[in-house]
């Protein structure tokens, strides 16, 4: 056999590979499949996370760009509370 032909062999083989692969999918891929349902209720949590971090960088974003007077009597407000 030729070296041509062996690589022409090689990239037949390496190609049905992978749309067996696509096509049957794998182990590891059915069980990602089965395990993304599980996921959902982890992808919720992260998402509220992620919410409640956006309102406290908003907060200290407020903070940093409010003038000093402003800030101080909106803590002297928040002690009397």
């Amino acid at each position: 056999m030729n070296p041509f032909e062996m690589v022409v062999l090689i990239v037949a083989i390496v190609t049905i590979g992978k749309v067996l692969s696509s096509r049957y999918g794998t182990k590891d891929t059915r069980k990602a499949l089965k395990s993304s349902t599980s996921d959902d209720g982890e992808n919720m949590r992260l998402q509220s996370e992620v919410a409640r971090l956006n309102d406290r960088i908003r907060v200290l974003e407020r903070l940093a760009t409010d003038p000093a007077k402003r800030l101080s009597d909106e803590i002297d407000a928040l002690k009397d509370k």
